[in-house]
């Protein structure tokens, strides 16, 4: 994090932990907001990849999951890249800001997939970067987001998925359980001027709280707890804009047809509620109550909920999640009671 901005935030009252904002001193009131309130929040969880170059087009198309020549700069998706066996070790929202991609990712996958991607560069004329110092990178989601945003910058993307520009920001909406914005600002001074902005209305929140938002808009994230865990439609990518099963080759696309195509689906990710008072962490295993063996399931993303509890997207066995009780941890652990996901499934599952 860039060290005038996070002077910025402490003046603001953020609560710092492992270089992250935690908190603004009561993270319970934030649970209970951001689901209903408008809030913004500090993205530095978040890094991102410059992709810049004559080739970086076709480069990107090569080895991601989505259609890169879809992009432009008036639209953003869901990009996944898998290994061979299609895996995915990293999901990314890829956006483009004049002649460079840049692609979104948690912070602590950022380094291993920059680096992977760089050994297939071969000869194109492409260069990677961290452009993570770049930007600083703000959440908003509320209700009345759209007509702070706009008084704010006097742009606005118009529809999830969308994208608008300014001088010195980039504006994504994205999906979530409010209007929500994802916002680059170019400066420091940008950056202030749009907290300082939404601070006379909204209220900052730290990274649980919005971690619990996207979990509850059923957007998966991959930290490196998941890295090379799931293929692509288990984090449900081919419903919400991940997935283009016609745009060709890239790393992993075989497997991934042959399971859309050929195969049935037996795993997808779900939402769910657990009730406990120790915190599971991403990658934790899901266990049925008849088998306490082998794990039915992996959680993706997890954090508190308001209502107490934890809030958990994870990907579990069709089978299972249908027809038994599920459970964190051990087979007569702590309950993993489903919740309804905001978008539906497939109607052949």
């Amino acid at each position: 994090m860039n060290t005038d901005w996070k002077e910025f935030l402490t003046d603001a009252g953020a609560e710092f932990g492992d270089g992250l904002v935690m908190h603004y001193g009561n993270p319970e009131r934030e649970l209970e907001v951001c689901l209903s309130g408008l809030v913004f929040s500090d993205l530095s969880h978040l890094g991102v990849i410059a992709v810049h170059g004559k080739d970086a087009a076709s480069f990107l198309q090569s080895q991601l999951s989505n259609d890169v020549t879809r992009i432009d700069a008036g639209s953003h998706q869901l990009a996944a890249y898998c290994t061979p066996k299609g895996r995915v070790i990293g999901l990314f929202r890829l956006f483009r800001r004049g002649d460079t991609f840049y692609l979104r990712l948690p912070a602590d996958t950022l380094e291993v997939v920059l680096q992977r991607l760089r050994m297939f560069v071969l000869r194109a004329e492409v260069t990677l970067e961290d452009a993570s110092e770049n930007f600083v990178c703000i959440g908003i989601s509320g209700e009345d987001a759209d007509d702070e945003l706009l008084g704010a910058s006097g742009k606005l993307p118009q529809a999830v998925h969308q994208a608008t520009h300014t001088d010195s920001l980039t504006l994504l909406r994205v999906p979530g359980v409010e209007h929500c914005y994802e916002v680059y600002a170019c400066s420091i001074d940008a950056a202030r001027e749009l907290w300082n902005a939404l601070n006379v209305r909204g209220a900052p929140v730290g990274m649980a709280a919005w971690r619990l938002l996207q979990i509850q808009a059923g957007i998966p994230d991959i930290y490196a707890a998941t890295t090379d865990l799931f293929v692509p439609q288990m984090l449900n990518l081919q419903l919400i804009n991940g997935l283009d099963f016609k745009k060709g080759c890239y790393p992993g696309q075989e497997i991934v047809a042959r399971t859309q195509y050929l195969g049935k689906l037996k795993r997808r990710m779900y939402l769910g509620h657990i009730e406990t008072t120790t915190q599971p962490q991403p990658g934790d295993s899901l266990y049925s109550s008849s088998n306490g063996e082998q794990a039915a399931g992996r959680i993706v993303d997890v954090q508190p909920h308001p209502d107490g509890g934890f809030s958990a997207l994870a990907v579990i066995q069709i089978t299972a999640a249908e027809s038994e009780p599920l459970h964190c941890g051990a087979a007569e652990g702590p309950a993993f009671a489903l919740r309804s996901l905001p978008y539906p499934f497939e109607p052949d599952d």
